[in-house]
């Protein structure tokens, strides 16, 4: 079992992991990019530096100064943490279990722009399977996304719903294994019903020869579920139940601790700044806190 595991590998999660080493917790890091940090062109109002350095050039300085401290990095996706009292946390490289995990995967990623979505929010569109799952026994479900992280989203529906098809909106797919669900790669025009999701209007490539216009098609549904891209810190958080902020940030105490015993967070997750200097130091807070919260639970065994 992992002691701690630090998803993400930007500023705050590479602070927390130098905290974590140093504090001979031999932390893993799952790292699926460099993500916000590389709209970053120069960075200059960061303590200490010399000369101007872009984005990508600070997530590289840090991997390797992270790497020079024997801290593991992994690679991989992460789709989902369960667990209670351990956590299993899910990526494309395997489940592993960890005594306390910090999440440091940046902020909330923004809704689609899709009519109809944001209106029929908590009425038919939910953004967490593991959550809302149970509200669609036995009916039919659509997952709106095209990566690994749909993927799981739909695999945690099927159990339930009577039927789950993956809708990509024009995306391609980018699952990395096989799967028997079903998915429809057109290009969604809106999400509609009257006070809750009834269906999804899709555009076809055929133009009607007669009015010149795409011709549209209607899916009956009974909910849909975003997932698009990769899950987030808060999407996570959610997922496993700690609380979030109105503004759907992750919710944490003093010690970045969130309202799961041996949850942290660092980071654009955790609202605010959107500074190098404030993920920093709430990675650093964050790998201090897994540390004393590791210890404590040694001791209490």
């Amino acid at each position: 079992m992992e002691k701690i595991i630090i998803v993400g590998a930007g500023p705050a999660g590479i602070s927390a992991a130098l905290y974590a080493a140093r504090g001979n917790m031999d932390p893993l890091v799952v790292d699926n990019g460099i993500g916000a940090l590389e709209k970053a062109e120069k960075i200059e109002n960061y303590y200490g530096l010399e000369c101007l350095l872009s984005g990508r050039e600070l997530y590289e300085r840090g991997l390797a100064q992270a790497r020079r401290l024997g801290v593991r990095i992994l690679n991989a996706q992460v789709l989902g943490i369960g667990g209670f009292d351990t956590f299993e946390v899910k990526t494309t490289k395997g489940s592993f279990e960890a005594e306390s995990v910090i999440l440091a995967t940046g902020g909330k990623r923004s809704t689609p722009s899709i009519p109809g979505i944001r209106e029929l929010e908590g009425r038919g569109v939910s953004y967490c399977a593991v959550c809302d799952a149970f509200f669609y026994r036995g009916k039919e479900v659509a997952v709106l996304g095209h990566s690994d992280f749909a993927l799981h989203e739909a695999e945690e529906l099927v159990n339930l719903a009577s039927g789950v098809t993956i809708y990509t909106d024009g995306m391609e797919p980018e699952f990395s294994r096989e799967h028997p669900i079903a998915v429809n790669t057109m290009k969604i025009q809106a999400i509609e019903g009257e006070g809750r999701v009834e269906g999804i209007r899709l555009q076809s490539d055929m133009m009607m020869q007669e009015e010149g216009q795409e011709q549209a098609s209607f899916m009956p549904t009974d909910g849909v579920f975003v997932a698009l891209g990769t899950a987030g810190s808060s999407e996570i958080a959610r997922q496993m139940g700690a609380e979030l902020t109105e503004k759907g940030h992750i919710k944490v105490d003093e010690k970045m601790e969130s309202t799961i015993p041996g949850l942290f967070a660092a980071g654009d997750c955790t609202g605010g700044l959107l500074q190098v200097a404030k993920a920093v130091y709430e990675g650093c807070q964050a790998g201090i806190s897994a540390i004393q919260y590791v210890r404590r639970r040694g001791k209490e065994s």
